[in-house]
């Protein structure tokens, strides 16, 4: 290859190379050689050099060494030369480099050139790559052109000061005179840069904004004039009349009208008319009406208006490009809050768009459909949301079952529809759901005393077809554990009973204990609920002790302690087992530490003057929520260390030397909840607990012990 070869013959070798290898080679030849020709006097193949040069770079090979040549370029009086040391500047140069700041001079003088297509030149380049040093500089030349009377030149000095406005904010003042006059020129390259530049200014300037908001009636008649009498022929796309000038202008009124009911009055009956005219079969005239919208649901709209936008979108929904579909959803998720009656009436279309092979397009109409449910519709928006989650791809389980969950503790019609509804999704995505799903489904349980015997039959099936789902697996022992008696009895009247035996059970919670699938927190629910079972059946309880021993040296610590603290109540405290073992009370929703999936609550003080109301009967209570009371009392070695499962049994030795106050009498004792867990300094408030005594026999008790429970 000669130095000499001719651009068109360079690309032709370098494109017939075999291996990149080969391609490589060429190009450091070819290099070599253009560097020589740089070094070189001018010989008129400079030109031609940098332009295969500027093709090595495209290809993203280096040619840093060509950007002085560049410069020298520029400076030549010949216009080829300049055209391509230009073209150079721009492609090899940035602000950063400091080659740049010496080009700064030669563009001055080219933007005074009696020549339009050298000012044409310097103007594109210094819109491409002109740093703020040149943009400071070279802002006054760049404003004079805006009054030029060339409409070529006026053109290019427009977006040159958009490039301007854009690197020094502070130098917008210098343009806006003469971006208002250029609103009335005709030529559809300059009327486009005008609008793109009054667009700059006022989005950088508040008090622009209110300058420019005077031109909205002439606005609405430009775009008048595109939408009914075809105002560029030449600039037609698909039937719609200039939309790329149609776009811009639309968006300039959005900002104006955006808070100002005056201007947003000027400008409603032509967005009726843009959004009734314009055809949306094309993708120049979708793109019209999606800006339309956006400037109605943006302004002071009517409401009529209003709902004209929506049914757009809704039309979008049915399109068959997808990305006009996930616009057309993105815009409806912006506005279903202040508009949800009008995007209601799109629901079904929005459903079918869970369908979509799409992933995107699932996800935005999954986020839309959540938005859309309500106390009206929950039913039959739930069937659609479940049979989704069924076949939803895995990277959506987790924002489906969420969405699910938020949907029926909101708009739940009752209690039974809403623990099937949290059923069914464990059961299918019981491994995708947020950890505070298991507390909360127990707390529903424990609310719904009418639906103890369904729930427990229910959930028992569920754990012996399938032990995989933790969550499922969590709650049915806790059930299992706490209305095991209603399993046993075989009666339900809202569900086709199942005879289960006492070894049913107990295998069920075996294989759960001895399951690879099982993780700790779940084998800790379902040792507690073994060892609750010991107070409802009869005839295995050796069987549980003998389950419970064997965990007494698990090497798992929890499951340890727990085993071992059941043991003790099996051998030292078994007169207390039955009262410590009772069904657990009715969850306070609004209790401390119960979340219920809401996590920007705050935590606030119980009110002293509203007692906590006290349960019917002996229920125990948590040992979390005791444990520091007890201890006031001292006499223990070993601090009560409560277990953090949801029906943690409390710790009976750490209250040992308080029960031995009585002294061998036939008395039960009962710690409830305390009202709080934090006792505000200085005295500004206080923490009350109730201790429920029962004496059958009317016994008297010793005094230390009346004092003792009068210090708490």
């Amino acid at each position: 290859m000669t130095p000499s070869v001719r651009l068109q013959e360079m690309i032709r070798v370098i494109r017939s190379a075999r291996t990149q290898g080969e391609e490589r080679g060429i190009i450091q030849k070819e290099c070599a050689d253009i560097r020589a020709q740089f070094r070189q006097s001018d010989n008129g193949e400079r030109s031609h050099s940098l332009a295969k040069l500027l093709y090595v770079h495209m290809l993203g090979y280096p040619a840093h060494f060509g950007q002085m040549e560049c410069v020298r370029l520029i400076a030549s009086p010949r216009y080829s030369e300049k055209r391509i040391g230009y073209l150079g500047a721009m492609m090899l140069l940035d602000e950063k480099q400091d080659a740049s700041l010496l080009i700064t001079n030669s563009i001055k003088n080219d933007l005074s050139h009696s020549s339009q297509y050298v000012q044409s030149l310097a103007l594109c380049t210094l819109a491409c790559m002109g740093s703020a040093e040149m943009c400071r500089d070279l802002a006054p030349e760049i404003e004079r052109l805006l009054r030029a009377s060339n409409s070529y030149i006026k053109k290019k000095a427009t977006l040159c000061a958009v490039h301007i406005i854009r690197k020094v904010p502070e130098l917008a003042e210098l343009f806006t005179p003469s971006a208002r006059s250029l609103l009335s020129e005709k030529n559809h390259g300059v009327l486009h840069g005008a609008v793109v530049l009054i667009t700059e200014l006022c989005e950088h300037n508040p008090d622009t904004l209110d300058q420019f908001r005077k031109a909205v009636p002439e606005l609405v008649q430009i775009m008048k004039g595109l939408v009914t009498s075809s105002y560029s022929p030449e600039h037609n796309v698909a039937g719609i009349s200039d939309p790329f000038l149609q776009v811009r202008i639309l968006r300039l009124l959005r900002i104006l009208g955006h808070n100002n009911d005056t201007a947003s009055d000027a400008m409603n009956d032509l967005l009726a008319q843009v959004a009734t005219n314009t055809d949306s079969s094309k993708t120049a005239g979708s793109a019209v009406l999606y800006e339309t919208v956006l400037t109605i649901m943006d302004i002071n709209s009517e409401s009529g208006l209003r709902v004209l936008a929506v049914n757009i979108l809704g039309r979008f929904l049915l399109n068959n490009d997808r990305n006009i579909r996930y616009i057309s959803m993105t815009s409806l998720q912006k506005i279903v809050q202040s508009d949800h009656n009008a995007v209601q009436r799109h629901r079904g279309t929005i459903v079918d768009c869970l369908k979509d092979q799409d992933t995107s397009v699932k996800r935005r109409a999954l986020e839309l459909s959540l938005a859309l449910v309500s106390a009206v519709n929950i039913r039959s928006m739930m069937k659609e949301l479940l049979i989704f989650l069924s076949t939803c791809p895995p990277e959506l389980r987790s924002q489906t079952t969420s969405g699910i969950f938020n949907a029926a503790e909101r708009y739940s019609p009752s209690k039974r529809w809403h623990i099937d509804t949290i059923l069914h999704v464990l059961t299918t995505a019981g491994g995708d759901v947020r950890d505070e799903t298991v507390p909360n489904l127990i707390q529903l349980i424990t609310t719904a005393s009418e639906l103890h015997c369904y729930t427990v039959h229910k959930l028992y099936r569920a754990l012996v077809k399938d032990i995989s789902q933790q969550p499922l697996v969590q709650v049915a022992c806790w059930c299992i554990g706490e209305y095991g008696d209603l399993l046993l009895k075989g009666e339900c009247e809202e569900i086709e009973p199942v005879q289960v035996t006492e070894d049913d059970v107990l295998d069920a919670l075996e294989t759960v204990l001895q399951s690879h699938m099982s993780s700790p927190a779940t084998r800790g629910f379902a040792l507690t609920a073994t060892m609750k079972l010991s107070t409802r059946i009869t005839d295995n309880v050796d069987r549980i002790r003998s389950i419970v021993s064997i965990y007494g040296s698990c090497i798992d610590l929890e499951l340890q302690q727990r085993a071992v603290e059941y043991n003790a109540l099996f051998k030292k405290y078994d007169h207390m087992r039955a009262a410590v073992l009772e069904r657990m009370p009715v969850m306070d929703k609004n209790s401390p530490g119960h979340t219920n999936g809401d996590t920007s609550g705050e935590n606030k003080e119980p009110d002293p003057s509203k007692p906590k109301p006290v349960e019917a009967g002996l229920l125990s209570e948590p040992a979390s929520q005791v444990c520091d009371l007890l201890d006031l009392l001292g006499g223990t070695d070993t601090p009560l260390q409560p277990n953090p499962g949801p029906n943690s049994t409390p710790t009976t030795t750490s209250s040992a030397d308080l029960l031995d106050l009585l002294g061998g009498l036939d008395v039960q004792l009962q710690m409830k909840a305390p009202s709080g867990n934090v006792i505000p300094a200085h005295g500004l408030g206080q923490v009350t607990q109730t201790v429920v005594l029962n004496n059958p026999n009317k016994a008297s008790l010793p005094c230390l012990f009346l004092c003792s429970c009068l210090s708490h």
